[in-house]
């Protein structure tokens, strides 16, 4: 799968289940929405006080799953908590997907989480054969 395809197809959905680790390693998801840059990075906003900032605070290695049915796309990376300038930046991708995340803004605790995708599957089970690519970024 080329670049501009997992981007169009990372776009043409806005959930991802997120899952990550606690400290013991017991493994926790939950559906978020996000959004994505041009490079493929992944951003979601949550607050400070829920399990996944506690979990990717303390262990950064996340694991998403974009797409339900026939066609998924499984990504592995790192996830990290920008500030400043690169806060700005993700921000602007984040509400130009959520307009209303402005709205957000004003929540105590109200963090964005970036993630860099490391490794990358596509598959689609609605051909025959199945398709199925993994990338390594």
């Amino acid at each position: 799968m080329k670049h501009a395809e997992l981007l169009e197809f990372l776009r043409s959905h806005k959930l991802a289940v997120e899952a990550s680790v606690t400290t013991d390693g017991t493994p926790q998801a939950a559906v978020v929405g996000y959004a994505v840059t041009d490079d493929l990075e992944l951003v979601f906003d949550t607050l400070e006080s829920t399990r996944k900032f506690h979990n990717l605070s303390t262990d950064p290695r996340i694991a998403l799953v974009v797409g339900w049915g026939d066609v998924t796309v499984q990504i592995e990376g790192l996830a990290d908590f920008p500030l400043g300038p690169e806060l700005d930046r993700l921000q602007g991708v984040y509400f130009a997907a959520y307009p209303d995340g402005r709205e957000r803004l004003a929540w105590p605790g109200l963090t964005y989480a970036r993630v860099r995708p490391r490794w990358v599957r596509y598959s689609d089970y609605g051909q025959e054969p199945p398709v199925i690519e993994e990338m390594t970024l």
